[in-house]
């Protein structure tokens, strides 16, 4: 059975990375206190090297925006951290046998960094990035060409683990996948057709499954 996983806000916490580094950047810098909700309300769903073309303008930095990318990138990836449980039920999961796939939106350096900066990338036999595939979450051909790195078909039956109701849930569902929401906390969103379950982190919904086998 084959089983994808978001990455951000699913298997790690990109937020509190986020805020964390963004705290270290601003107090290095010495900018204003306004600046570090400036770049996390920037950064906040996704962040590209263009961004910092525009960070960069916005807080008066004479860094160029490559530097800047960079510096987010390494800097993201030391302080990323996987949810508590997620790398055991993960293990497991191949353990019984199952595919385990990444199928993430994002700049490919900077999701690979976060994925070897927390030792996840090698519990996994493919990683998919939007940035590196031209295919965005919900689009069918994203979770298309993530089966297809982990070897497998969508035909043959998934499941998606993610905490986007829009880019995630429906976008797997459209495909024909099984879905796990991730919800934190949330309420779920009006007008979408609802998961096949709600769970409130991957640990949990690596148990349904396990369970549903």
């Amino acid at each position: 059975m084959l089983a994808l996983f978001d990455l951000d806000n699913t298997l790690i916490d990109r937020s509190g990375g986020l805020e964390n580094w963004a705290r270290g950047f601003v107090r290095s810098r010495r900018l204003g206190e306004a600046a570090e909700s400036v770049i996390c309300e920037r950064l906040r769903d996704r962040a590209y090297p263009a961004d910092f073309v525009h960070l960069r303008e916005v807080l008066g930095l004479s860094d160029g925006p490559g530097d800047l990318w960079r510096e987010y990138v390494d800097g993201v990836a030391r302080s990323a951290r996987c949810f508590p449980g997620v790398r055991e039920g993960l293990e497991a999961l191949r353990d019984e046998g199952w595919t385990l796939g990444v199928a993430t939106n994002g700049a490919g350096d900077i999701q690979r960094a976060k994925l070897a900066a927390t030792g996840l990338g090698p519990l996994f036999h493919g990683i998919c990035v939007s940035g590196e595939i031209g295919a965005r979450k919900p689009a069918y051909a994203h979770f298309e060409a993530a089966a297809a790195l982990c070897g497998a078909r969508l035909s043959a039956g998934a499941w998606m683990v993610g905490d986007s109701p829009e880019t995630d849930m429906e976008g797997a569902r459209v495909a024909g996948l099984r879905t796990a929401w991730v919800a934190g906390g949330r309420a779920w969103t009006d007008g979408l057709p609802e998961p096949d379950v709600v769970v409130s982190g991957a640990l949990e919904a690596i148990g349904v499954m396990r369970a549903a086998v």
